[in-house]
């Protein structure tokens, strides 16, 4: 219940910021007597879709930690935080970031990180990983996620998400657009747009999204490829990542909310792999003993 109130209240003030933004400058009149204004819809479209995904952004750190539970390791309590802390610190170092917040949470194996820039990120570990793998394993999927924030995966997918978000709002209101044009009686009066608008955006938005998810999740797999070999790059060594993966395999991992399904260092596998935001156990050990051989 907690993750679906959070979950509401953000999408809730997410667009009333956006509304209120559009309404501000003006950019929500793209529709004109004489047709549409192709340039402020396309401003409008970028408004609401890059914005969406940078306030997600900005947020995310605040969202990882209430979302799961986790908790900052602001004084280690035990041998176990202690390693956790010095751990991330010297694989920070050595990517050249500064010092990521680190955190624990109760729940399946897994791993992630978030946070809005390399200067403010998490790395947070659950508990069923750090009891299930060995030492060398959790230091290795530690490199994993310090390899990501290195490598601004965060900020990429959120650009790449804002691109998309555009251009399924401005394609799916010019087609509203037009099919609502066509369902007018030639002697009726534009009134604004009618109920063909409203309910062909509605359609191509939902249609749009999912064939625009599939683009999404590409460079969400390609990023766990690269986080996997900066973590090899990490451990001056391929074979921790493999052997992390390989446990990885073998575990009932996932368990965390769907807004974090993309910074696990696991996540489910869907339909022909096109919607799966992780490639493979297999295909990403694969990629790494390629990468050892070469």
């Amino acid at each position: 219940m907690k993750r679906v109130i959070l979950f509401l209240v953000t999408n809730l003030a997410v667009m009333l910021v956006l509304s209120v933004t559009a309404s501000v400058l003006g950019i929500n009149r793209y529709m004109t007597a004489n047709g549409l204004n192709f340039g402020m819809l396309l401003m409008f479209c970028a408004l609401m879709g890059f914005g969406g995904s940078f306030i997600s952004l900005l947020m995310s750190k605040t969202i990882a930690k209430w979302s799961t539970g986790a908790r900052v390791i602001a004084h280690p309590q035990n041998s176990t935080e202690m390693w956790l802390v010095d751990t991330v610190n010297r694989l920070a170092t050595r990517a050249g970031l500064s010092m990521p917040e680190v955190a624990v949470y109760d729940g399946p194996p897994n791993a992630f990180a978030t946070g809005a820039s390399k200067s403010s990120s998490l790395v947070a570990v659950s508990t069923g990983l750090l009891q299930g793998m060995t030492k060398e394993e959790v230091e290795a999927v530690l490199a994993h996620e310090v390899a990501h924030i290195a490598n601004g995966d965060m900020v990429t997918l959120t650009l790449i998400q804002g691109v998309v978000n555009t251009f399924v709002m401005f394609f799916a209101r010019i087609v509203g657009y037009f099919v609502d044009s066509a369902l007018r009686r030639n002697n009726e009066q534009s009134s604004g747009p009618g109920i063909g608008y409203m309910v062909t955006v509605v359609v191509c938005e939902i249609v749009f999204g999912i064939l625009a998810s599939v683009i999404v999740m590409y460079f969400s797999r390609q990023r766990e490829y690269r986080a996997d070999a900066g973590a090899a790059s990490l451990m001056g060594s391929s074979t921790p990542m493999i052997g992390a993966l390989r446990r990885l395999g073998g575990m009932e991992a996932d368990g965390l909310p769907q807004n974090l399904q993309a910074s696990g260092i696991a996540g489910r596998e869907s339909w022909m792999g096109l919607f799966s935001s992780h490639p493979s156990i297999e295909s990403r050990i694969a990629s790494l003993q390629n990468r050892a051989r070469a």
